[in-house]
This record gives C-alpha cells, sequence and structure tokens, in this order.
C-alpha cells in the first residue's frame, strides 16, 4: 500500500532547496533596514528549517531555506550576526514590534 509511504523530499537530507526569490527577498531586506540579525529557526513537523531576519526596530520577515549550514553561509556572505532561536529565543525588539503593529487601527 504506498498510502503510508513518506513523500520523497526534493532538497536532500537538508528540505527542500534554496528558492532564488527568497534569497532576493530576504538580501533585498538586508539591504533596505539596518541593524538586521539574523536567527536559525529548526526544521519542525509542521515547517521546513526558516531563516528569520530582524532588524534594528524589531521589523522582521521569515522565510524557509535549505538547512542551517545554507542559513549560516547567507549570513556570513552579507556579514550578519545568526543566532539560534533554539538557544536564544526571539528577540524582545521583534515581540514589541508585533505589539506594536496590533494596536495600529486598520
Amino acid at each position: 500500500m504506498a498510502w503510508f509511504r513518506r513523500r520523497p523530499r526534493t532538497g536532500g537530507p537538508g528540505g527542500r532547496r534554496v528558492d532564488q526569490a527568497d534569497l532576493e527577498h530576504l538580501t533585498q531586506f538586508v539591504r533596505s533596514r539596518r541593524g538586521v540579525e539574523a536567527f536559525i529557526e529548526p526544521r519542525t513537523t509542521v515547517t521546513e528549517t526558516t531563516v528569520l531576519l530582524v532588524a534594528h526596530d524589531g521589523e522582521w520577515t521569515r522565510r524557509r531555506i535549505e538547512s542551517p549550514e545554507v542559513a549560516r553561509r547567507f549570513a556570513q556572505q552579507l556579514s550578519l550576526p545568526i543566532y539560534d532561536v533554539r538557544l536564544l529565543g526571539y528577540p524582545q525588539r521583534m515581540r514589541d514590534y508585533n505589539a506594536r503593529q496590533k494596536r495600529r487601527p486598520a
């Protein structure tokens, strides 16, 4: 019975391949904001590995990425500090930014 077989992955052991549009979005985010830091979010049962970029004011963006190693190389190319969310958690400025966005009138 093929129902219980796992679907083959397209990106090898780390997940899906790097999408060029995602990398361009992340690069544009870094170039258009200051004080950007990168955070690796681990793969879960629901999502692939992601890289989260947080600017100085807490504005953020997230995109799927092939593996933590690819995220580290990306951050190194752009001279970004990169952290593991499992070790440090999310930055307070990101939570503050989200709270400000919720309070904004529609």
